[in-house]
This record gives C-alpha cells, structure tokens and sequence, in this order.
C-alpha cells in the first residue's frame, strides 16, 4: 500500500534543519498534525488542515486513522520512534503506510553534547511517568540520559539520587538542543540549587554513588532487606532459583500467584526487559507493601491485583510465565496451565506435605522438573558460628509445549 501517512522529526531549527524529503511530505500534506508550537512552524500560507493534539491522545489519533487515504503528515520532536508518537502509531498502523524521517532524538544530542557513547549510556524517558522509574537505572559508574517532565524535574531527580545514597552523581541539564536558546546547567546532585528552567529539558546523570550506598542488581536474588515484608517472602537463594527456572524474555507477562511481598514479580520486571507482570494477592496490606516495595525497586508499573485465586484470574491478560507461591493446589495448577501461552514456563514452589501433593499431580500431569531446595545459613552461636537450616521448598517447574 502507498504510504499515506508520513511523520517528520523536528528539531529546535525547525524547519531550517529538514532534509528535501521531509520538506517534500509537508508541503504535499492535505492534513498537518502537531503540537502547537511543531505547527507554528509550517508556513502560515500553507492550505493544509491543521489538527493539534488533544487530551486524550486517543482522539486525536482517531481523527488521523478517519482520513486513512488522504495525505496525513505529522509533525513531531526529534526521532518519532524513540518515545515519540511513531512509536504509538507502530502498534496502530501497518508499516507499509506510514514513511518516517526522524531528526536527530535528544538522547543523540545529548551524548554528542556530553561526548558519551550513546552506545554504553542508558537512555529512558521520565516525562509523564513516575520519577521512581530512575531507581531500576541506578548503578555505580552508569551514565543515564532521560527525557524530564517539565522545568521542576532536575531538583526533583537530585532529591532522589540524594536519598538513594547518589548524591555525589553529577547532573547536566540540557534545554533547547539545537536551536538558538540552547542552555546547560550542571551541577551535583547534593548541592542542586538551579531554578526551574525550561518546560522540556533533557537531564544527564554521571552516578557515583557514596560508600553506604545499597546498590541494586537487576540480576535476580536481591538481598531479602530489599523488601519490605511481613515474613511472607521467597528468600533470596530460592527467588534466584526461581527466577532462573521461569526465564524472563524482553515482552513478555508474568502472573505472581500469591505475591506476598511482590519480589518475583518485583525482580520479573527488574530483569524483563519491556516485560509485564501482575502481582495476585488476597491481602489488601499485602498488596500496599507490594506497590511501595515496587516503587522503591524501580518498577512503580507493577500491576497489582487484590483478590483470591483463582477466581482473580478470570480476565486477566495471557502469562508467558506463571509462578505459585502460595496455597498451591492442583486445581490453581490447571488452571493456570491452561491460561499460559505456549513455550510458557510454570514454577510453583510449596513447603508443605500437602503441597508437594499437589506438585506430584501436577509432574504425572504435564510432567517437568521436581527439585528440593535446602539452604543452610551461618549464624552466631555462643562465640562461634553455626548453620541455621531454613525450611525446605520443593520446586517443581515446567514448559508449556
């Protein structure tokens, strides 16, 4: 099909710094769309219909999809496909009907700026979405680039990396790369004292993090103070095991069954890269402490739901992965073998004679790995050390064919 919708990236030059091609798809657009300030910049005289985004976006992006056939052409910031509205499109539109010409992302001027291999440097977006999503990018040495919500960001961020224990992380704040009103402001995170600037801004962050800071790993087995539980917790050797038997892949879902204090699904999402997952916990406490244990971690985007198996699973989206932590039965067992996709993995693990019942019905069923667990720890005794056995689990796990 003829591309009839073609989405052009803008930098702060405007239409100064296009290429002919791009140039060529807005002056032939029967319909331009844009923020106000992208269709400022078309020329005044030009006779296309002009659409400004809305809120919700939806709507607008229903307007576009109604002149399907017409000559559509968005005008966006930087690379549409980086955080931008091509890659919403993506999911809507096939491809064969859009063109895209992207100019250069924040992420690339920055780096050019800051002299950083875009390559080795982290880069997400903040804007519109909870500041605590910084908290699963923070390491020792990292170099992390993110699109800011508005001119507040820069001292909101600075007062997190001092509370994370990265105060001594060094802050460039990039406004208005490429244009005439470029501007830079740098400073370090313990002593931020800059005054809001522009609403879109682009923050730089060099970490280095203080000798009592707790950095995380988003190598599954976080250490078991990681979370803050009420005793209902997959230790860290058994969660490290557990987390390798389920396997998280880029895209794809888990269902925590029985979540407790959330650290499968919490380290699931530390590890899935553009993963999902869905905490089930009966316990509405329970499910509080799962949401602020996932915004401290850095994955606020936890979905949490608060009711029973398995009636809470009803209408919830297809697992890739399932893990049963709790009240494991080979009735919940079947039916979360029959919610998960295939080539999906199943996990359960139990610390009960009635449990591994229900896991032995579940090895003759659809067959799999059964392993026991047994984990000894050293701990004081009188002067001395000793081991100290925690209870067993037995693990039985599984893929889908």
């Amino acid at each position: 099909m003829t591309p009839w919708l073609s989405i052009v990236g803008l930098g702060e030059d405007g239409f100064d710094g296009i290429a002919p091609p791009a140039r060529l798809l807005i002056e032939q657009a029967e319909i331009l769309v844009g923020a106000a300030r992208h269709l400022a910049m078309a020329p005044a005289d030009h006779p296309a219909e002009r659409l400004q985004w809305s809120s919700p976006l939806e709507a607008t992006i229903g307007e576009i999809i109604a002149r399907r056939g017409r000559r559509v052409c968005i005008l966006a910031t930087g690379d549409p496909m980086w955080y931008g509205i091509g890659a919403t499109l993506a999911g809507l539109i096939e491809a064969s009907e859009m063109s895209l010409i992207p100019a250069p992302s924040a992420f690339s001027l920055a780096c050019a700026r800051l002299a950083w291999p875009l390559a080795e440097t982290d880069c997400f977006t903040l804007h519109g979405r909870p500041l605590e999503l910084l908290h699963l990018h923070l390491a020792p040495g990292a170099r992390l680039v993110m699109l800011a919500t508005d001119g507040d960001s820069p001292a909101r961020i600075a007062a997190l990396l001092r509370d994370a224990g990265y105060g001594r992380s060094r802050i460039t704040v990039l406004e208005h790369m490429g244009g005439a009103d470029e501007r830079r402001v740098e400073g370090m995170a313990d002593s931020w004292d800059a005054k809001p600037g522009a609403a879109f801004n682009t923050v730089a962050i060099e970490c280095r993090a203080a000798a009592d800071a707790a950095p995380r790993s988003r190598s599954p087995g976080l250490p078991d103070d990681a979370y803050e539980n009420d005793g209902q917790i997959t230790k860290r050797e058994t969660r490290a095991a557990t987390l390798a038997a389920l396997m998280p892949l880029p895209g794809q879902r888990l269902w925590d069954v029985g979540a407790g204090c959330g650290s499968i699904a919490i380290e699931w999402l530390r590890a899935a890269h553009h993963g999902g997952a869905i905490a089930i916990e009966r316990d509405p406490q329970r499910c509080a402490m799962i949401a602020r244990n996932a915004t401290a971690l850095g994955v606020p985007g936890l979905d949490i739901v608060n009711r029973a198996a398995p009636a809470a699973l009803a209408d919830l989206a297809a697992p890739d992965a399932v893990f049963i932590g709790g009240g494991v039965s080979f009735g919940l067992i079947e039916i979360c073998w029959n919610a998960l996709l295939p080539g999906g993995r199943l996990v359960a693990n139990v610390v009960t004679i009635e449990g591994e019942s229900a896991l032995s019905e579940g090895l003759t069923t659809f067959g799999g790995d059964l392993t026991r667990i047994a984990i000894s720890r050293a701990e004081p005794l009188g002067g001395l050390s000793g081991w100290r056995a925690l209870a067993p689990v037995t693990q039985w796990a599984v893929v889908k064919p």
